[in-house]
């Protein structure tokens, strides 16, 4: 299978200047991590009216390569860089503030920042400052930044935007679909204002085996030229790409043989089958003990018919590694791994308890100072995955398990979406697939459109909704309508009922939270619990509405079948 290999070839001079304030740098991890985070490549450049640019080029350049691969292996590019590059902006503008120069910037921690990062078959560029970022294009370079630069006179300009410049960092952003045998250049404007773009382009050509030569003779061609700047070059070239409908962060595991038939008694890698805990056409769970310390797990094996199917062990897979990287009460947890393992299985954290589907047949008349609670868990939950840029996309009461402590857990994220995983997988993909469960699925999903937090908001306001009328808001007819104007046709089922004691205004919650359109609903998971236990005055207002203001549709079929109803009495006389 492919990997992500590159070529680099970088040189940096102080040129006529007496100190060297640019600085770059770049970093090649190992196979896997340059699949989960990829390849990083940096250069900076200290604006010469400071005496310690030399230090915030260093400060930018450094604290990006370390942190980007310090942040979740969940998020996306985009994410992971902009936020490294937000606090280290924010950290260079402080310094300045507590410095000598804290009312001249032009004398601060101030520098420009072009980065790369290369993950998967894509390019993500970050840019702030006047240094630059090509790609050669046949024997051509296209410029793909913009110069940051405020020109006051035809000889006199400033930078209108920099790192460390101001407490907000203003950072632009651009992805470039990549092929084998690109070329990018990365350049301080020591070296692009004394050269042509042809000129550049003719010496990465010149020296294509070598780029650490081509680097070198353009800082030579442009010290030559007259420039009076310090002049730092970094040439990247792509010399192989992973497959682009391949997803290596599951290949070791996935790769692996089915377990042999498990039944109480059996061993496998050091555990002891206890007894079967539940099964299902996808998967099979079971308790078991790890002979070393006696500890109990849940051992998880795809089904038979399930086994040759690539996406369906990626999904088994994706579980246990997703269970790994929350750190959440109420996220089911996977115990560490240390011993290597001989068959396709996961192992997950074991829970005594109940799924919250048992625990409604329980409680079949829960009043809302007992739901709440439930709900405020699950949230908490939902909310661990949204933090790291992930959706669980399968939020149902069978997913829901509740411990003999009260302490409610999500389970299952075979159908979790990860941002930093979605980015590196098949670019052919052009809807997502459903994978949850159409009863508790957001409407959106069934128009092919990808999901969101309020996605997960959506199934979370289904379960609330059940758990206090026992029924669904919509029925089964969400799962029916395919398009837009069928979705703008469901109608909401009120939760108030003469049966049970529920304020109005919580019906008016659940009703924003179950909206069609994600756009009208709960814009964050902590709006809708809010307004669970504290509403707002709009909403108790409009609780207070007759329904003919609140609910016109649903007035206006009550006036229709009260008609009817007499219609049919007079011609019955």
């Amino acid at each position: 299978m492919a990997a992500l290999t590159i070529s680099l070839g970088q040189h940096s001079e102080k040129g006529r200047k007496p100190s060297n304030q640019d600085f770059y740098g770049a970093y090649l991890p190992s196979e896997s991590q340059r699949v989960s985070k990829g390849i990083a490549i940096a250069l900076a450049d200290g604006i010469s009216s400071s005496d310690v640019s030399r230090e915030a080029s260093e400060a930018a350049v450094g604290s990006f390569l370390t942190d980007y691969y310090a942040t979740p292996a969940t998020w996306t590019v985009k994410t992971s860089a902009q936020r490294v590059l937000q606090a280290t902006n924010a950290w260079l503008y402080a310094q300045t503030r507590q410095s000598q120069y804290r009312y001249n910037l032009d004398r601060g921690y101030v520098c420009t920042l072009s980065a790369m990062v290369i993950k998967s078959t894509t390019a993500h560029l970050f840019h702030v400052g006047d240094s630059r970022v090509y790609q050669l294009s046949g024997n051509a370079l296209e410029l793909l930044t913009e110069d940051h630069r405020f020109w006051a006179s035809l000889d006199v300009s400033h930078l209108s935007r920099a790192m460390g410049a101001s407490q907000h960092l203003e950072l632009d952003y651009r992805a470039v679909s990549l092929s084998v045998g690109d070329v990018f250049l990365l350049a301080t404007d020591g070296v692009y204002e004394w050269l042509t773009a042809s000129q550049m382009a003719a010496m990465i050509h010149a020296h294509w085996e070598n780029l650490d030569a081509a680097a070198q003779a353009m800082v030579a061609a442009a010290i030559g030229n007259g420039s009076d700047d310090n002049l730092t070059v970094q040439i990247v070239r792509i010399d192989s790409l992973p497959e682009r409908h391949s997803n290596e962060l599951y290949a070791a595991l996935g790769a692996l043989p089915q377990p042999p038939e498990l039944r109480a008694g059996s061993e496998v890698d050091g555990y002891r089958i206890v007894r079967q805990l539940h099964a299902s056409s996808r998967s099979h769970v079971y308790l078991a003990e790890e002979l070393e310390s006696g500890d109990k797990v849940a051992l998880k094996t795809l089904s038979t018919e399930l086994s040759q199917d690539p996406a369906s062990i990626e999904r088994f897979v994706r579980e246990e590694w997703v269970a790994r990287r929350i750190n959440n009460q109420h996220v089911l947890k996977a115990p560490a791994q240390e011993r290597p393992r001989h068959y396709l299985y996961t192992v997950l954290a074991y829970i005594e308890g109940q799924t919250l589907t048992q625990w409604m047949r329980d409680h079949p008349n829960a009043d809302l100072a007992t739901v709440r609670p439930i709900v405020e868990q699950i949230a908490k939950g939902l909310r661990a995955f949204h933090r790291l840029e992930m959706l669980h996309q399968d939020v149902r009461p069978d997913n829901v398990m509740i411990d003999t402590h009260g302490t409610v857990k999500l389970i299952d994220f075979g159908a979790a979406k990860v941002a930093g995983i979605v980015e590196a997988e098949s670019e052919a993909r052009t809807s997502e697939d459903i994978l949850g469960t159409a009863q508790y699925t957001a409407p959106e999903y069934f128009l092919g459109e990808g999901g969101s937090p309020r996605a997960d908001l959506y199934s979370l306001a289904v379960i609330t909704y059940q758990m206090l009328t026992g029924t669904l808001p919509y029925g089964t007819e969400v799962a029916k309508t395919r398009t837009r104007a069928a979705q703008h046709k469901l109608a909401y089922q009120s939760a108030l009922s003469e049966n049970r004691e529920l304020p109005a205004w919580v019906d008016e919650v659940l009703k924003k939270a179950l909206h069609p359109n994600p756009h009208y609903r709960y814009p964050a998971l902590s709006e809708f619990i809010f307004e669970l236990r504290s509403p707002s005055t709009e909403l108790l207002n409009r609780a207070k509405l007759p329904l003919l203001e609140r609910d016109p549709v649903l007035f206006w079929k009550g006036v229709s079948l009260a008609l009817a109803v007499v219609v049919i009495a007079l011609l019955a006389r």
